[in-house]
């Protein structure tokens, strides 16, 4: 995977199946069976452990390719020794037709060898849930990214029945296991909340992947997704744009390494207004963060009342209180002074008056081509401004619902064209975060970078995050290759492999702690 992967939109995957055929002479048949046995072999390859013994397997196919697909994977599995061949079978939303298509022909091909094929209609309906009840892995394929609406009649009622079962994990003897290929039936772009949609264990996402499987509200539907690649030529998915999956393993490149040479002045210098009465812990995360992913100076500005709380244990952040900066300067922001390379306003910032006349101040220097990050309090604060396209803004749901007035349900069926259009209209990088992060830009990219890790849904990651941007949008300004986009994706996987980290993984933490274990992602990258 490269930090370039897109995602496809359902148009678009149907346009390359078209192409494929068109140009490359890559029919259904060719590619059904392709798909279906490179599912096979991905999803052993993740799972071996599951494959200790054949097992009881179950295909459940819709009418469409995706239902070819699984009925493939059924038969390679069988061929390959990892399905029990007397206890396997396939179940069909429908009759096969006299037509040659591709799940017509995986459907015979699979009677002939003595599998079963149960169709889901009356008195048989009994013998498709038992045989479901009793199986060791459900293959889905139901219904594919095409679907138009909600699931209805025989799919609908198979994904109830699939979606009560008793769910497992990897290992047998918990059952079933359910993996769906390419996408969870129900998946689609025109997918609302409350519409049915099977819940996966493993989704095997066929390349290039789809977009509606990373939305956040549709996300927790595809359990693990596991790539399935080796079915398109580059040369031809190359040509489709779209949103761009980020990974840390490949995003991480496009940020310059730290010389070994440099001085603190070179890895960027990071200004944070952030802290108030009651909420001192988001400037401290915030400043620490910044620290992890490599600035070279910190200088947290907090009010007076917090001042000592944080100076006392500050580390390597330089701590000053807002009215000795005052003092000092003759007024926040005095433009006379050492302009940073990056400032963050907004962790635990409060709404208190003088804010307004920070921001005000910080909006001028980025007008000037610095790097502001506006987080939390400071994201409502900006209200209908305009910036320069060097402002990245950190919300999560909530705080862009209030800040747009787009209701939250609705950002997360697809956030996509709401941010969006806010950079374009704005002049603003948005990292709208949670546990599926979107990021958009004013020139039009859309970026994704999957999280969907637990321990990141506590008080104080974000301010983490917001600190990453600090950090990486300084040290990419001072070397004149500042881009805010490819900072706030950065950002964001580098938080999302922390969370993965050995030390972080399936346990909760301090923000602190995943701090240090950012740090060390940060300077195996960058050092």
């Amino acid at each position: 995977m490269n930090s370039r992967e897109k995602l496809l939109s359902p148009e678009d995957s149907q346009a390359l199946d078209a192409e494929a055929a068109a140009s490359w002479g890559l029919d259904p048949f060719a590619l059904v069976e392709a798909a279906g046995r490179n599912c096979a072999r991905f999803f052993i390859e993740a799972y071996p452990d599951l494959f200790s013994s054949p097992l009881r397997v179950t295909a459940v196919a819709g009418g469409g390719n995706n239902g070819a697909d699984a009925l493939v994977m059924l038969r390679s599995l069988i061929f390959m020794g990892k399905a029990s061949p007397d206890s396997t079978a396939a179940i069909l939303s429908r009759p096969c037709s006299g037509e040659r298509s591709p799940r017509t022909l995986a459907a015979l091909a699979l009677e002939k060898m003595g599998v079963p094929l149960l169709l889901w209609e009356g008195a048989a309906v009994n013998s498709c849930r038992e045989r479901l009840s009793c199986s060791d892995l459900i293959i889905d394929g139901i219904a594919g990214t095409g679907l138009k609406g909600p699931l209805e009649g025989a799919p609908e009622a198979m994904v109830g029945y699939i979606n009560a079962l008793p769910k497992g994990n990897v290992s047998k003897g918990k059952i079933p296991f359910v993996v769906s290929i390419d996408t969870p039936s129900g998946n689609s772009a025109s997918w609302k909340e409350g519409m049915p949609v099977l819940q996966a264990q493993a989704t095997l996402g066929i390349e290039p992947l789809k977009e509606p499987l990373y939305r956040p509200a549709l996300r927790r539907f595809a359990g693990n997704i596991i790539p399935v690649g080796e079915l398109f030529p580059a040369a031809l998915t190359g040509s489709y744009g779209g949103a761009e999956l980020f990974s840390w393993q490949t995003v991480r490149r496009e940020i310059p390494r730290i010389l070994p040479t440099a001085y603190k002045h070179e890895r960027g210098v990071v200004e944070i207004r952030a802290g108030s009465p009651g909420f001192p812990g988001a400037a401290r995360i915030a400043g620490r963060g910044a620290q992890a992913a490599g600035a070279g100076l910190v200088r947290l500005v907090v009010d007076e009342a917090v001042y000592p709380l944080l100076a006392a244990s500050a580390g390597g952040v330089i701590v000053q209180s807002a009215a000795a900066d005052v003092a000092l300067k003759g007024a926040p922001f005095d433009s006379q002074r050492f302009v940073p390379d990056a400032v963050l306003l907004g962790p635990g910032w409060g709404k208190s008056p003088d804010r307004a006349a920070i921001l005000e101040q910080a909006a001028v220097w980025e007008a000037e081509g610095t790097p502001l990050i506006l987080d939390a309090d400071a994201i409502a604060l900006a209200g209908d401004r305009r910036f320069h396209g060097r402002a990245i803004l950190t919300p999560h749901p909530g705080e862009f619902a209030a800040y747009s007035g787009i209701p939250r349900e609705r950002l997360l069926e697809n956030p996509a064209p709401y941010i969006g259009a806010l950079a374009r209209e704005r002049g603003i990088v948005v990292l709208f975060k949670g546990h599926v992060t979107y990021i958009a830009c004013p020139q039009g990219r859309l970026g994704v970078v999957d999280g969907m890790a637990p321990v990141l849904a506590a008080g104080g990651s974000g301010d983490l995050l917001a600190g990453f941007c600090a950090a990486l949008a300084a040290r990419t300004s001072r070397l004149g290759k500042y881009d805010g986009f490819i900072c706030a994706a950065a950002a964001a996987a580098l938080l999302t492999e922390t969370a993965n980290a050995p030390e972080i993984i399936r346990r909760f933490c301090d923000p602190l702690e995943l701090a240090d274990a950012a740090a060390r992602l940060a300077g195996d990258a960058w050092l």
